[in-house]
Formats: C-alpha cells, sequence, structure tokens
C-alpha cells in the first residue's frame, strides 16, 4: 500500500511542478530549484540555473522560481531591485499562466490516465436484469439502514430504467439530489429514497463491501486450507442443505454456520450435516464443528459472471472521448462532494480522507488497473484543490494575478508576504486535522 502511494504521489508532485517550470523557462524566468519531496534533500543535480532535487519527506514538492513569494518565504531576495529574469518582474498575464501551469499539467496527465485505462482494460460491468434473473441482491448492514432487504431487485434509479449493477454504486449516484432506488420486493414496488448524507457511510473502515452485492449460488470456490471444507468438498460442489434446512443462495450459509456456532457453544449440537450435489450425485457429510468459525470456501463467481458480465473493449480513437468523458465526470462528482462538505450536508470527519486513507484504497496488493485509476483520480483532484483560492496555493497566486489583471494594481509584498503565511498556516491546520482524521478511523 505505502509504495503504491509514494510511486503515486510522487509522479503526480512530479508532473504538476514541472507544468510550474515549464511555463516558468519559457517566460524567461529563472527556475532555482525542482524537487520532489520536502527537505531534508536525497540527492541532487544542477542543469543549467536549476537544481533538480529528491527530497526524504513525500508530501509533495515545490519548484522555487526566483522573484517569487512562496513556500520559502525568501523575503531578503525581494528587498532588491527586480531582475529581468524575475517572476516579479514578468507581466501579469505571464505569470498568471506560470501559475495555472501545474493545474493544467495535472487536468491533463488525468484525462490521458483515463484515456490509457479505457484503451487497455475496457469496461466490464455487471447487467442489472441478469441480477434480478439470478435472484436480486444480498443487501448487508449499510442497505439495510437504507431500507434495502435481501432478495430486493432494484429496476431503477432516480426513476429511471438503467443497464448496469454498477450505476447503482456510482458516486453521482449517491449524491444526486432526492435520490431514490426503485425495488420490486416480492411483487410489490416501493421508493427507497437515497439520503443526502448516505454516502459517508462509503468512507468507514467498517463498512466496505456492505451495501449490497448480486446473489450467488451456493457453489463452492476457492477452499480454504486446513478447513472442513478443504476436507470433504470440491470447486464446483453446490450446497443443497445445511443441518436439513435448505440452501438456495450463497448468503444464507453464513446465518445458517452463526446458528450452528451458537448451538456448538451452548452445548446443544456439534455436528454439522451438509448435503451436497457433485456431479451429478446428492451426497451427504457430517463433521465435528466444535471450536470452528466457518466451513471454509468462497462461492464460485464463474458461473454468475460467465451470464452476467459485459465486457467492452474500445480502439484507440474511441477511447479518446470515452476516457476523457470518464475523467470529467470523475472531476465532476469530486467537486460537487466538496460543494456538500462546504455547505454542511457532508460531514468532514467522515468525508476527507488524507495519505492514510488514500494508502487504503490501493489495498494490499499490487493491481495496476486500480493503481492508474486512482493515480488519474488524484491527478484530477489534485488540480482542484490546488485551483482553490487559498493564499499559499496555486489558487491563492491564480486570485490575486487575477486582481492585478483587472484593477491593474499589484497587492505589495507585504501584502503577498503575509498571505503566504497566512495560507500555510491554514494548510498545516488542515492537513494536521486529516492525518488525525485518518488515524481516528483506523480505530
Amino acid at each position: 500500500m505505502l509504495a503504491q502511494l509514494l510511486l503515486s504521489l510522487s509522479f503526480l508532485v512530479a508532473v504538476h511542478e514541472f507544468g510550474h517550470l515549464l511555463a516558468a523557462k519559457y517566460f524567461g524566468m529563472r527556475v532555482e530549484q525542482f524537487s520532489i519531496g520536502f527537505p531534508p534533500k536525497i540527492f541532487s543535480f544542477k542543469k543549467g540555473e536549476t537544481e533538480y532535487a529528491l527530497s526524504a519527506i513525500p508530501l509533495g514538492g515545490y519548484v522555487k522560481i526566483s522573484g517569487m513569494i512562496d513556500e520559502s518565504l525568501d523575503t531578503e531576495a525581494m528587498k532588491l531591485p527586480p531582475q529581468p529574469w524575475e517572476f516579479r518582474a514578468k507581466p501579469a498575464w505571464q505569470r498568471l499562466i506560470v501559475m495555472l501551469g501545474g493545474i493544467v499539467v495535472n487536468v491533463i496527465v488525468g484525462v490521458l490516465i483515463f484515456i490509457g485505462i479505457t484503451y487497455v482494460y475496457g469496461d466490464s460491468y455487471i447487467l442489472k436484469d441478469a441480477v434480478n434473473a439470478s435472484g436480486g441482491y444480498h443487501v448487508g448492514p449499510v442497505g439495510e439502514s437504507l431500507g434495502l432487504k435481501t432478495g430486493d431487485k432494484i429496476i431503477k434509479i432516480n426513476g429511471q430504467d438503467f443497464e448496469y449493477y454498477e450505476d447503482i454504486l456510482k458516486p453521482a449516484t449517491l449524491l444526486s439530489t432526492d435520490g431514490s432506488y426503485t425495488v420490486d420486493r416480492n411483487g410489490q414496488i416501493i421508493e427507497i429514497p437515497i439520503p443526502a448524507d448516505f454516502i459517508q457511510k462509503f468512507n468507514k473502515k467498517s463498512t466496505p463491501g456492505t451495501f449490497i452485492f448480486p446473489r450467488l449460488a451456493p457453489v463452492v470456490g476457492e477452499l480454504e486450507k486446513g478447513s472442513i471444507a478443504a476436507r470433504i468438498l470440491q470447486p464446483g460442489d453446490k450446497i443443497i442443505e445445511i443441518n436439513g434446512e435448505p440452501i438456495a443462495f450463497h448468503d444464507e450459509v453464513t446465518p445458517k454456520i452463526k446458528a450452528m456456532k451458537a448451538d456448538s457453544l451452548s452445548g446443544r449440537s456439534d455436528t454439522l450435516t451438509l448435503k451436497i450435489a457433485r456431479a451429478g450425485s446428492v451426497l451427504t457429510f457430517k463433521e465435528n464443528f466444535k471450536n470452528q468459525k466457518s466451513i471454509g470456501f468462497y462461492p464460485d463467481t464463474k458461473a454468475f459472471l460467465a451470464k452476467a458480465e459485459k465486457t467492452i473493449t474500445y480502439g484507440f480513437t474511441e477511447s479518446i472521448p470515452r476516457g476523457a468523458e470518464r475523467a470529467f465526470s470523475t472531476l465532476a462528482v469530486q467537486v460537487k462532494a466538496f460543494g456538500r462538505v462546504i455547505t454542511g450536508a457532508l460531514s468532514p470527519k467522515e468525508s476527507l480522507s488524507g495519505p492514510i486513507g488514500i494508502m487504503q484504497a490501493f489495498g494490499n496488493e499490487w493491481d495496476w488497473s486500480r493503481f492508474w485509476s486512482l493515480t488519474g483520480v488524484l491527478s484530477l483532484v489534485l488540480a482542484f484543490m490546488n485551483l482553490l483560492p487559498i493564499p499559499a496555493l496555486d489558487g491563492g497566486h491564480v486570485m490575486f494575478l487575477s486582481y492585478e489583471i483587472i484593477s491593474r494594481r499589484k497587492p505589495s509584498d507585504k501584502f503577498l508576504e503575509n498571505a503566504q503565511k497566512v495560507g500555510m498556516v491554514f494548510l498545516l491546520a488542515l492537513m494536521v486535522f486529516i492525518f488525525a482524521n485518518d488515524i481516528i478511523k483506523l480505530f
């Protein structure tokens, strides 16, 4: 997880700061230093007037442009007369482009990543009609809190028909105003409203994967080593009964096992009876369940996916508009969610994640598809966050430069210096809050 996070952030910081560097050099500004990470330095080299450095704290980076009030707060240099190669000596429109350079590059990189993902991996979806035909959905605690029940068949979202299971889980769906699911529950049509703050439940560590997912047949897939299942079952076996009670779906297995554990602890029964179908025959097994926690198998998803999954591949030219649309849709969702946080509709504590939360999203196993998907999202989020009009961020510089262009009056260096200090204090406090919030979520 940590390696993936560091690689992703280092890449994104590098391209962001490189955007500033290219724009500054294009307009003849002197770039003194380009650093990935914050000091102390690990190593550096100098080419021309610019020192390129890799530093030890991998939570950002910076590019130091001569004559610019930035994170270094090098006020002594600002007391000297402006030099032609300095940031402050250039026209306001050129300085504005330099400050927008990193943001623009992050947007471009984010779009290119989504285009690449679309071209390489295509799209895989689970068909809604196939899920409903197979028995509907297994509903976990998060779904139950919304009012859904296992066996429900979702037939509409916000009053509109839809095609794929993934549409149910889209942030755009969960963030929609006055959203709802239309459910077929044993022939009865029910409207389930989606509360404005419902998406927060997906940010809690205890609830990932506990919303809804397709019901699966009780067919044995992978076996856990040393388990009861490993001794008596084979992949492809279908569970028919547990202790004489019929089983139709895999999600019915766990409640039966929990009841079995309770019986074992109370001394009522230590015997587990399984009836299975194997290669046209019905077999019965009786096993001692004392001190056991589970049977020890995962469901076989292959048969379900064979009939329910739809895979779409794209040529390179098709990937460009499709990938760009996905990128900007992702950005729009992030902006919408941020707006909900600002207005108080969503709790900052539940909605904001820092490095620890992002690291968990990468997962324990290295998955290039997931890595690049998250990196693409982070690139777009980084662009948006940097555009916010907060001193010490690019957006703060953009705000003051826009004022200068419109009013034809430049804010004093002292004012810009103080604004930079205030912005840095605010960002430091925000970082402390986000880190603390991440740590609290771990427990």
